[in-house]
């Protein structure tokens, strides 16, 4: 019963090593190894390509379950004690396990999304920790100071040539050192196990839809980097070493290593009444590791702030591919998926910078509001009749001096010719021209003591109204607004801009408030969420 279920294994792991092949050709036709272009890559192959996901799918998840397989098949050759008869299969075994291993973690990185970026991160950084040859590997690894193109290439090339070809010859040598007399009868069991392992992969791909892609790479933001399932044993050994925690990382796999190498040498055939300390060494060692890999599950689930990050994590993955999808990847890559996003640099400006002050939904709310409508006739008019209202100064600290500006007492008609002159100095298309000459005539007569119209004109002691509204005098003002052309230094409490944000972002914030004066609430309702 031993020998077949070692046969029976071990068949079922050339299987997902074919399956691995062939779907890994099939990925590769459409990866690119570009720090600009692989996370694209493969999100249009999970989200887009016809049945990508499940190729995908099955390539990142038969590779858990070359390594559960492994897991098992080592075990059981442990316990039977076979290595003792095959000592050099055995090693060729262990040799391929770490070339398996070798496997994914070349290939996660090649994701290049938030979790393969960081994993390898620390990946490498713990190699990098080895005495005297270190900094070798790090500049192996990497390819230069920061992690980038050179990088995935040597990733790449290491996944797609070096292991796969060192692989075959591995399991081409070890099936030749451990060849045995088959009979038909087994032949048929490896055929029924490796299609019942087949179908079970194949479930499990179908009901996690693939394989899970988080958003793409970005040094610059912060994440809880955790490695794939079979490292997390020696994650929590790391966790539980504390200041000792390189040193555990680089320990525990020589020590395991050494343990299973060794076996052969030390538990030899003719001590055949001796071997219950092996065996429970054997046994002991891979309950370990599965206890160790439980307890980082467990210790993850435990942390609340951990769940929320990880919920957020997950927000922005799916937002970002859901972009991908909608816009496609721009050419200077994935970080700057948003800028499909209509307006998507000036709304994240404004939300940054602006709402704290304006929006009407905040509590700490300074200045007048500005939503849908802001510098149309209706807002004018209102602005006229109650400067000081709530919606306007009344949260600024001028609404409560002597200076300012008091409502204006007009008859409808002509404060309606008065609104289209302002109007007009935005350079709206729709101006009532007739209007606005008779509101020049009124606003000569009634305020010109204190506003000046002509533009670049600051007035006598109130904001010049030349080119109000328009896109050069939204620059002009969220640049500096204490200038004398417009509020004056004693009357704003608004912070100049023109140090903290370039002319190109000024120029956005003035498109973006253009754009507001002709939108209504329900338009800004359906701009796409940033």
């Amino acid at each position: 019963m031993t020998k077949q279920i070692w046969r029976v294994l071990g068949w079922s792991l050339v299987m997902l090593l074919v399956v691995e092949a062939l779907t890994g050709a099939a990925l590769a036709a459409f990866y690119a190894p570009s720090s600009t272009d692989a996370w694209a890559s493969v999100a249009y192959v999970q989200d887009q390509m016809p049945w990508g996901w499940l190729v995908r799918g099955l390539h990142f998840h038969a590779a858990s379950a070359i390594v559960i397989i492994s897991g098992v098949h080592l075990l059981q050759i442990a316990v039977a004690g076979t290595y003792r008869e095959r000592a050099a299969a055995w090693w060729i075994g262990l040799v391929l396990v770490l070339l398996v291993l070798g496997f994914a973690i070349s290939g996660y990185v090649l994701r290049w999304d938030q979790a393969g970026y960081w994993a390898n991160r620390v990946e490498v950084g713990i190699a990098a920790g080895t005495p005297v040859v270190g900094g070798l590997i790090r500049s192996l690894a990497i390819g230069g100071n920061e992690y980038g193109n050179l990088t995935l290439t040597r990733f790449y090339t290491l996944h797609v040539i070096a292991l796969p070809a060192l692989i075959t010859a591995g399991v081409v040598v070890h099936i030749v050192l451990a060849k045995r007399a088959r009979d038909w009868s087994d032949g048929l069991r490896a055929a029924f196990a490796m299609a019942a392992v087949f179908a079970v992969l194949v479930g499990y791909v179908v009901s996690q839809h693939g394989a899970d892609l988080a958003a793409p790479a970005d040094p610059s933001a912060a994440f809880d980097a955790r490695p794939l399932w079979y490292f997390r044993w020696l994650f929590e050994l790391r966790h539980l070493a504390g200041s000792a925690e390189k040193l555990a990382a680089m320990a525990a796999p020589a020590v395991v290593g050494g343990f299973l190498v060794a076996l052969p040498l030390v538990d030899k055939p003719e001590r055949q009444a001796k071997r219950m300390p092996w065996i429970a060494g054997v046994v002991g060692l891979f309950a370990l590791i599965f206890v160790l890999t439980i307890a980082s599950f467990v210790q993850d689930s435990g942390d609340a702030d951990l769940a929320k990050r990880q919920a957020q994590a997950e927000k922005d993955a799916s937002r970002t591919r859901a972009l991908a999808v909608k816009h496609g990847v721009p050419a200077t890559g994935p970080l700057d998926i948003k800028q499909g996003i209509v307006m998507y640099r000036a709304r994240s400006l404004y939300e940054k910078r602006c709402t704290g002050c304006h929006a009407a939904t905040s509590k700490d709310r300074k200045g007048p509001i500005i939503g849908a409508g802001h510098g149309n006739r209706a807002w004018l008019t209102a602005f006229l009749k109650e400067p000081s209202g709530d919606a306007f100064w009344g949260h600024t600290k001028l609404a409560k001096t002597d200076d300012a500006m008091k409502p204006v007492e007009l008859g409808e008609g002509d404060l309606a010719d008065l609104t289209e002159l302002l109007y007009a100095q935005s350079g709206a298309s729709d101006v009532d021209a007739a209007r606005r000459d008779r509101g020049k005539v009124i606003f000569d007569k009634a305020c010109t003591d204190c506003h000046a119209i002509e533009e670049g004109v600051a007035g006598a002691s109130a904001p010049g109204l030349g080119g109000l509204g328009s896109r050069d005098w939204y620059t002009s003002f969220i640049g500096n607004p204490k200038s004398p052309v417009h509020m004056g230094s004693d009357h704003s409490q608004m912070p100049r801009f023109d140090k903290d944000l370039s002319i190109v972002d000024r120029d956005a914030l003035a498109d973006y408030l253009v754009w507001l004066r002709t939108a209504t609430q329900r338009d800004v309702d359906l701009l796409e969420p940033l």
